[in-house]
């Protein structure tokens, strides 16, 4: 799990360092190209793309729509933003999907749970400081972007069984495609590509399959109880690169919202376990849930 987000948060960090070249739009149907090939060859070769019609299902329609406004507003924060502030934000994801599942789908969460989303969710509103120096509106969109993914995730849990994950994660992927394609114009128009900054992309797109890849085999091979907290060093991978590669350091009220955010998500994890339940937090550590996924 911890090296499936390392191959996420640099993933994160080669998009981040393409800003200053090509808008997101352009990113998203570039890295998207490279990753719609990679991951329709896995899922030809898995015999996953069989019944397309299956893609017509509501829930998987659903869940399409939370990708790409996920994907869209993330990119959108992380190209404004210091990469470890926005990886902060996407930490309550698991706070939100728990949330969600609450509200939407009835699933019963104790008071202690909900006293952790609150806690949760206060640690993001320090990270973003509204109306506070420092604030930049950018890390709304990150806040955006926790809201579609939750929205994906909660749509996920309700597709059918006998949908492939490979399917579901080639639909994602051409969809998020298509939509930066559109995005290309009103975000500024079509940049040449260097060979460079190709290459890049690239990278990016097998990092993204890399990391979607050991979150599989960190679930299929451990106890996902055991394993979903390691799904928090996807910060101290951000704040590391931040660090490196971008000289951001993080200040004093990132790093104690974060710690919050944190704190409320092991805690939340610690009272699934103590219930012997495997609840929706600890459910948002699957390969169905990547951060920034396909």
């Amino acid at each position: 799990m911890a090296v499936s987000m390392a191959g996420f948060a640099s993933n994160d960090a080669i998009v981040k360092s393409l800003a200053g070249q090509m808008n997101m739009g352009q990113v998203m149907a570039v890295r998207g190209l490279f990753a719609t090939v990679l991951i329709g060859l896995l899922a030809w070769r898995a015999g996953a793309l069989a019944a397309p019609k299956r893609l017509l299902h509501p829930m998987v329609l659903l869940r399409t729509a939370g990708e790409i406004g996920a994907t869209t507003f993330f990119l959108l924060a992380l190209a404004r933003l210091p990469i470890a502030n926005v990886s902060a934000v996407l930490q309550a994801l698991p706070l939100a999907v728990t949330m969600g599942a609450a509200l939407v789908l009835g699933e019963p969460v104790g008071w202690r749970r909900w006293l952790a989303i609150g806690l949760g969710f206060l640690g993001v509103l320090i990270v973003v400081r509204p109306g506070f120096e420092g604030f930049d509106a950018y890390a709304l969109l990150a806040l955006v972007s926790v809201l579609f993914a939750a929205t994906r995730d909660i749509a996920t849990r309700r597709v059918p069984a006998e949908i492939p994950s490979l399917m579901l994660s080639s639909a994602s992927a051409i969809a998020v495609t298509l939509a930066g394609a559109a995005l290309v114009t009103p975000f500024g128009g079509w940049q040449p590509v260097a060979p460079t900054s190709a290459a890049m992309l690239l990278g990016a797109a097998v990092l993204l399959l890399f990391g979607y890849q050991f979150i599989i085999m960190a679930v299929r091979e451990g106890d996902i109880a055991f394993v979903a907290p390691f799904r928090y060093t996807a910060l101290l991978w951000s704040i590391l690169l931040g660090m490196l590669v971008f000289g951001e350091i993080p200040d004093g009220p990132m790093l104690t919202g974060a710690a919050i955010i944190v704190g409320s998500g092991l805690y939340a994890l610690y009272r699934e376990r103590r219930v012997g339940r495997l609840q929706p937090v600890t459910r948002s550590t699957d390969a169905g849930m990547a951060p920034d996924g396909l």
